[in-house]
């Protein structure tokens, strides 16, 4: 399985518009960060998580042809914006896209994008096909196999991934002991570490480490990152030598816990 970071942003991506602080206006690619999402190549299948309002620049910038399915972590904006651009990949591909979500994102994704299930659709909307999935339960996407873990982004329930030996979380404050046990033996974990002072609905980046240290992967990712965090060089100069700040564009090969591109 090979991970790509779409993006590792927060909601505002970074550098956020109209300011000239020092992570703003770096000079270092690394620094430059759009809406939180990834892309799975897992058992000769595309499948992404997330489609956040860059979805589109996401998908040229990494020269994606080919998608076969959505998976979605929650209903908030910075996170299912894009749908409307995988409109390409039904064109190409001749068919509907399976789009995965607990209930609420799908009812959600049915408010914000209703042009998509009018009984008279106009020519040429998005073509989907929605799953509806929780975190009691596996499911399969394309024939690989997904488990969810829920955590708190405040008090909203937000799903997280483990497919294999990668686990994927964003959005997240608390996990409970339960939701943890899901995520114990993973070799890759991504967390999200928004900022340095305290969030009310985002780890910072000592919470983010103390959850690293708890659940004892070989490497972990940071992502989901704002400009209040620090630039990349500096940030990532100080932590253990098993986490890393994941940026635009880093790909991973699961199966060897390295990275396999540094731009």
């Amino acid at each position: 399985m090979i991970v790509t970071f779409l993006g590792t942003g927060t909601s505002q991506g970074v550098p956020v518009i109209g300011c000239n602080c020092t992570v703003c206006t770096s000079l270092d690619f690394r620094d430059k960060r759009l809406r939180s999402a990834i892309h799975l190549e897992v058992q000769g299948k595309s499948i992404v998580i997330d489609t956040g309002p860059d979805f589109r620049a996401q998908m040229l910038r990494e020269k994606i042809s080919s998608l076969d399915a959505v998976v979605y972590t929650h209903e908030h904006k910075d996170h299912t914006a894009g749908l409307d651009d995988i409109r390409p990949f039904n064109f190409m591909h001749q068919k509907d896209m399976p789009i995965f979500g607990t209930e609420k994102v799908l009812n959600q994704i049915k408010r914000e994008f209703s042009y998509i299930f009018e009984k008279v659709k106009y020519p040429g909307v998005p073509q989907v096909v929605m799953h509806k999935i929780s975190k009691e339960h596996d499911f399969e996407v394309e024939g690989v196999l997904f488990s969810p873990i829920e955590v708190m982004h405040y008090r909203l329930p937000v799903l997280g991934f483990r497919i294999g030996d990668f686990t994927y979380i964003t959005d997240a404050k608390t996990i409970s002991d339960e939701e943890l046990e899901k995520i114990k033996g993973t070799k890759i974990l991504v967390l999200n570490a928004l900022q340095l002072n305290h969030h009310i609905s985002h780890f910072t980046l000592d919470e983010a480490i103390q959850m690293v240290e708890k659940i004892q992967p070989e490497k972990a990712y940071f992502t989901h990152i704002s400009h209040k965090l620090g630039t990349h060089a500096e940030v990532e100069a100080k932590l253990p030598e098993h986490i890393k700040l994941a940026f635009d564009g880093l790909k991973i090969d699961i199966a060897s816990c390295t990275s396999i591109t540094t731009s």
